[in-house]
C-alpha cells in the first residue's frame, strides 16, 4: 500500500471529479482519505463480519497482537463506536493526549497504539447514543484527527452488520483488505456471506474468514466438543474461494485474559502466518 494517495491537483488529467482512473477513488467513486500528514501507515486491515456476537473484537485484539509479537509498530482503531470494547480487551484506560497536531493515542503493554470513542467517555460505560451520520464522521475523525505516528499495521474493530461504520471505512480508507469472522452455525455463515458480498460490490479484497468458538476440549479428557454443531465455516470459504484462516476455539484462558484486559498475554501461534497473508495483498 503507497503511503499517501495521489494528489488530483498534480494529476496529469487535473483534479476532476469525472476521473473515474484515479487510483485514490474506490469503486463507488468516493474518494479515499490520505494518511494523515503525521502518519505514516504501511498497511490497513479491517477485522468484519455480517452479524454481532462472534468475536470480531477478540480476533481483531489476537491479529494486532501477533502483530505486535513479531516486533511490528501496530494500532487498533475501534470503529465500533456505539459498542466499543478493544480498550477493555488491551487494558488501557489512558486518556488520547491532545496536541495541536491532533490526538495521540494510547499504548497497550506491547506498545499497540488504541484510538477507541470509550477512552474520551467520562465513564467507560456511559451509552453512545448516535445516528449513522455522526457515528460515520467519528470513524473518519479517528483517521485523520490522530496522530498514529509510525505503523507498520493499522487494525480496524468493524461494528457488526453492513450499516454506516462499516460502509465508512470499506469506501473511505484505504484498507488492504478485510478479515472476515464467524461462528460455526450455518446461520451464521449466512450472515458473514452478506459481509462478503458487500466487499464484492466495493472491490475490497478479502484476506481469508476466521472461524471463532469453534469448539471446546474438554479439560478432562481433551475430547473436542463442537458446541454449535459441524463446522460450515471451512466449506463456505472454500466455496467462495477464500482462504480458511484458522478455527479458533471457546477457550476460558482467553475470556479471562480479556476481562483482565491481558489479551496479549494469549498465545497467538494459531495466526503465524497473517502477517504475509496482510503485506501479499499489495
Amino acid at each position: 500500500m503507497t503511503e499517501q494517495n495521489p494528489d488530483c491537483n498534480s494529476c496529469e488529467q487535473g483534479p476532476s471529479s469525472e476521473c473515474d482512473t484515479c487510483p485514490s477513488k474506490n469503486a463507488s467513486g468516493i474518494e479515499k482519505l490520505s494518511v494523515p500528514e503525521h502518519s505514516s501507515i504501511r498497511h490497513v486491515v479491517a477485522v468484519m463480519s455480517g452479524k454481532g456476537g462472534v468475536g470480531k473484537s477478540t480476533v481483531t485484539a489476537l491479529v494486532a497482537s501477533a502483530l505486535a509479537k513479531k516486533l511490528k509498530s501496530v494500532g487498533v482503531l475501534d470503529a465500533d463506536i456505539t459498542g466499543p470494547s478493544i480498550p477493555k480487551l488491551f487494558g488501557v484506560t489512558d486518556r488520547p493526549e491532545g496536541t495541536p497536531l491532533g490526538l495521540i493515542p494510547p499504548k497497550s503493554l506491547l506498545g499497540t497504539r488504541i484510538m477507541s470513542l470509550n477512552l474520551l467517555l467520562p465513564n467507560e460505560d456511559d451509552p453512545v447514543i448516535w445516528r449513522g451520520p455522526l457515528i460515520g464522521g467519528a470513524v473518519k475523525q479517528f483517521w485523520t484527527d490522530v496522530v498514529w505516528g509510525d505503523l507498520d499495521y493499522l487494525v480496524v474493530d468493524l461494528p457488526p452488520g453492513t450499516g454506516d461504520a462499516p460502509l465508512t471505512v470499506l469506501q473511505s480508507l484505504p484498507l488492504d483488505g478485510i478479515i472476515l469472522v464467524s461462528s460455526p452455525q450455518e446461520l451464521a455463515v449466512m450472515v458473514v456471506k452478506k459481509a462478503i458480498r458487500m466487499a464484492e460490490m466495493l472491490q475490497v479484497p478479502i484476506l481469508g474468514v476466521m472461524e471463532n468458538m469453534s469448539y471446546l476440549n474438554c479439560p478432562h479428557c481433551g475430547e473436542k466438543i463442537e458446541l454449535f454443531g459441524p463446522s460450515h465455516v471451512r466449506a463456505a470459504a472454500e466455496a467462495e474461494g477464500l482462504k480458511f484462516l484458522g478455527a479458533l476455539p471457546v477457550d476460558p484462558r482467553l475470556a479471562e485474559l480479556g476481562d483482565k484486559g491481558e489479551i496479549e498475554k494469549y498465545p497467538t501461534d494459531f495466526l503465524e502466518g497473517i502477517e504475509n497473508i496482510i503485506t501479499a495483498t499489495k
